[in-house]
């Protein structure tokens, strides 16, 4: 009779566990760099391999990181809305290329439109790594003075934006001033 009990009362130990875990944003996951320098990196451009891109390009100003890959359905997904963010000139993107192929992503970005300011090269993943990128896309704010303030797990879109992003830019500011 107690060889049954134990798996029934390890099963009923676990339900609060299952129940936590269904609670939680999935898009919300911890990351150990808010509120801290952002990762140190330095790629390949992926359209300009020659030149090279890294933290000193978005020195002194808001800027998001945008982890991307071709083969990423979210990353399709959130594309437009951040085509829309670069034509209004709303806040400087700059993309990582992660895990694909050069040349795919080059011709993706042709056909589809390009909002990046620069895009960086991981096909190794590197940075991907150094930044603690679990899938794209993973969309990260970095404030003026280099400090991650916000990671997004998922594709951003205009609510997310308005919720999340808007605030914590509006916050920074009015603490500078």
């Amino acid at each position: 009779m107690s060889r049954y009990l134990i798996p029934i009362a390890f099963f009923a130990l676990l339900i609060p566990v299952f129940i936590i875990g269904l609670g939680r944003d999935p898009t919300k996951l911890p990351s150990t760099f808010i509120d801290k320098p952002a990762p140190e990196f330095d790629l390949p451009q992926l359209r300009k391999p020659s030149l090279r891109l890294g933290n000193r390009d978005f020195a002194d100003r808001f800027v998001l990181v945008n982890f991307w890959a071709t083969w990423c359905g979210g990353c399709r997904q959130e594309h437009a809305f951040l085509m829309q963010l670069a034509a209004n000139d709303v806040i400087p993107i700059f993309g990582i290329n992660w895990r694909d192929q050069r040349q795919a992503a080059i011709e993706w970005l042709d056909q589809l439109g390009d909002p990046y300011v620069a895009s960086g090269f991981d096909g190794g993943n590197h940075t991907g790594i150094d930044w603690g990128v679990y899938a794209a896309p993973e969309t990260f704010l970095v404030n003026p003075s280099g400090t991650v303030v916000y990671k997004l797990l998922g594709p951003l879109n205009s609510q997310i934006w308005q919720q999340e992003f808007v605030p914590r830019m509006v916050d920074s500011v009015g603490a500078a001033l």
